[in-house]
């Protein structure tokens, strides 16, 4: 029976009160939209004005007198502070990455900063080796590795060594004072320090080449590859970040700061057949083995030559961190990364 029939047979009471509720479900169902909709119009508008109200993202602020080693940025030729202006926005804005950068140099300069003045090298260049490598020993696409990101070539033309056991670009000391070597070379032939850092990454021979090329005289002046050319502009953002860090919007906390880790070294003149037995013999396991000493590569030790090998070890327990933060708080050296006081006094 077709559903009009049907509906026709129904009495007319009946059918008006179908019609009636038909209509109400209807309207409800019209109210409810409008409602639904108006309400998240209106939710809409309250999150739109407190994010206007609220969120901030700031251009930044880039110092007249930004200076490497004393040499003055012309950040008044538009191109240059363009290209300044990238590197302080990515080193600001790339929050977690600049934090992980700061909490590893408290460890790491401290050892870099002497060997540097006892090479007569300014000490800006300790934000050169956070630029090549953030303190990490990660290798890069051309086979450089360390702090400094020696390739094997340059790293045994300025004494270390490089085999399968045993690879100095991984010894902090050693490497510091061969990158001390490569600078003071390059300063010799340049006789500035910016286009000495440039030279670091890009090679003295490369340099003089472009130099050459271009007619130029000044590390600004000159058309590079991409590397090259942010080298030096990542070093100046890290270097003003990291010296000021709370005008960039960094807090950092002494406690927040990797410390220090105080070390002895002894002497070995013998070959070491397995590096996880002599851990246990002098009081760490294989891991702290190979973390204070990055440049033995193996799980061995061949000295058939009976040289002294000093190898690093941790004074006293690495167990409790509390424990090396208080040591560091103790000792008279400050921070590497200017902090501030557990109390966090307003902006």
């Amino acid at each position: 029976m077709r559903l009009k029939e049907l509906i026709n047979r129904l009495p007319g009471s009946f059918y008006k009160l179908l019609l009636a509720f038909t209509f109400l479900l209807f309207l409800l169902g019209v109210i409810r939209i409008f409602s639904f909709s108006s309400h998240r119009s209106a939710d809409d508008e309250l999150y739109r004005k407190y994010f206007k109200d609220n969120y901030r993202i700031f251009s930044i602020n880039i110092p007249n007198d930004l200076n490497f080693c004393g040499e003055l940025v012309p950040i008044q030729d538009f191109e240059v502070r363009e290209r300044i202006d990238r590197e302080f926005l990515v080193n600001t804005y790339w929050q977690s990455q600049t934090v992980l950068f700061a909490k590893r140099a408290n460890r790491w300069f401290p050892i870099i900063v002497p060997i540097l003045k006892r090479n007569g090298i300014p000490e800006d260049f300790k934000f050169l080796a956070l630029v090549e490598s953030g303190f990490t020993y990660n290798v890069s696409s051309k086979g450089a590795a360390g702090f400094w990101q020696f390739i094997p070539g340059t790293a045994q033309n300025y004494g270390l060594t490089v085999t399968e056991e045993i690879d100095e670009r991984y010894h902090v000391e050693k490497s510091t004072e061969a990158a001390c070597k490569l600078l003071n070379d390059a300063h010799a032939q340049f006789n500035n320090w910016t286009l000495a850092a440039a030279a670091f990454n890009l090679g003295i021979n490369g340099l003089i080449r472009q130099l050459e090329r271009q007619r130029g005289t000044s590390y600004y002046d000159l058309l590079l590859n991409e590397e090259t050319a942010r080298y030096v502009f990542r070093i100046l953002a890290l270097k003003e970040i990291l010296s000021h860090p709370r005008e960039y919007g960094f807090v950092f906390r002494k406690k927040d700061l990797y410390p220090p880790i105080p070390t002895k070294s002894i002497m070995v003149d013998s070959s070491i057949t397995n590096l996880a037995n002599f851990a246990i013999q002098v009081g760490i396991n294989y891991k702290l083995l190979k973390y204070f000493n990055p440049w033995l590569r193996t799980d061995q030790l061949t000295n058939t030559d009976k040289k002294p090998f000093f190898i690093k070890l941790p004074i006293g327990s690495v167990n409790n961190y509390d424990d090396l933060i208080n040591s560091s708080e103790n000792e008279k050296t400050p921070p590497a990364i200017p902090v501030t006081p557990d109390s966090l006094p307003e902006l």
